[in-house]
């Protein structure tokens, strides 16, 4: 059985890494599988050089399609146009995308159209928010996914109310939380944790990014007044990707306990992520993250596709108005916070159930 893995950005590689030790483990064993990686090339990141993939033990891609630039639908169609070409070079018996991301959307259109069956990591889940481009990316590759591999029973549920079979759905757990506990013991101390002098749960660490948050600059500069406000006089540490730091620049927002620094590598961030008071985020994986390491967790979103690190982690969705900000670092702060409990299937085996169920499906 020949598998063709699709990555297209950095989160995908963090999720993909499991699942090519899973293969590569099951070949060991004389099973009759291989894969290709294949990179979209959808987002180019400085910070994905061999160090990325050497301290992740993810082998480089087979090939690169440079596939990006222009807006959503110009790389759209070169993604879709790259990989057939892929395709017809390298035929393969299944694609097999993650997440939601462009590339997982047009890689499994393209594999249809030229009958490869698809198999969909992180199936099911949904924000409800059609504003967002990754849901849309979601609700189109799994209306044709073949295998759906899931990370809760509400995905499971979202799949069958919209008509997928439940021999088709394989609850799995969590990829990401099987790199996170794998690398865990491998955390990075980064240069600004001696040089801000940082102590454990003495610090808040803060990542934003989204539209809703950033692209508004009197509703930016009042989300991060009121962060600043409240945060008890203990350091806010903001890795800022380079498009924010532009826009907070422009508004003149610093404080001396605010400190914005580059983007860090996965191993460096969760290290400071593990030991933070808490985090402040609008990011989906990262209250996956701190929800398994046990640290409060505040999304700046109105809603989420991840329910379960709300019921079952340590994340509480505050909405995009700023004057949620002072009752939950209150809460914060008196010691109030929920603690984590276990979710169901995270931990640290999804890659393993994925290739023992593909290649009984495939066998």
């Amino acid at each position: 059985m020949k598998i063709t893995i699709i990555a297209g950005a950095r989160p995908n590689f963090m999720k993909i890494g499991p699942i090519i030790h899973a293969v590569q483990k099951a070949k060991n064993e004389g099973k009759s599988i291989g894969y290709r990686l294949v990179h979209t090339g959808q987002h180019y990141d400085k910070k994905m050089s061999g160090d990325f993939f050497d301290q992740l033990e993810i082998p480089a891609p087979d090939t690169n399609l440079e596939s990006g630039g222009g807006t959503q639908a110009e790389q759209t169609a070169k993604i879709m146009i790259a990989f057939e070409k892929e395709l017809l070079d390298n035929p393969t018996d299944l694609v097999l995308v993650v997440g939601d991301v462009t590339s997982t959307m047009a890689c499994a259109i393209t594999a249809q159209k030229m009958q490869v069956k698809v198999a969909h990591v992180e199936a099911g889940i949904r924000s409800g928010d059609w504003s967002m481009p990754e849901e849309i990316n979601r609700l189109i590759t799994d209306a044709i996914t073949n295998y759906f591999f899931t990370t809760s029973e509400l995905a499971n549920e979202n799949l069958r109310k919209s008509g997928v079979k439940d021999n088709q759905i394989f609850f799995v757990g969590n990829t990401m939380i099987d790199t996170l506990l794998k690398q865990r013991p491998n955390f990075i101390k980064p240069p600004v944790w001696d040089e801000l002098n940082l102590k454990e749960k003495e610090y808040i660490v803060m990542t934003l990014h989204r539209p809703a948050n950033v692209d508004e600059s009197s509703k930016l500069k009042e989300l991060m007044q009121e962060i600043i406000d409240h945060s008890n006089e203990i350091p806010l540490v903001f890795p800022v990707h380079p498009r924010t730091a532009k826009i907070l620049e422009g508004l003149g927002i610093s404080h001396p306990r605010l400190h914005m620094i580059e983007p860090l590598s996965y191993l460096e961030f969760n290290y400071l992520v593990e030991r933070a008071k808490a985090v402040v985020t609008d990011s989906g994986g990262i209250t996956e993250e701190a929800s398994i390491m046990n640290v409060p967790c505040m999304t700046l979103r109105d809603n989420t596709e991840r329910p379960e690190t709300m019921d079952l982690g340590t994340n509480e969705l505050l909405g995009t108005d700023p004057k949620a900000i002072q009752p939950a670092m209150e809460k914060l702060f008196s010691g109030e916070w929920k603690k984590a409990k276990e979710i169901p299937m995270w931990d640290g085996k999804c890659a393993e159930r994925i290739i023992e169920t593909l290649l009984k499906l495939e066998s």
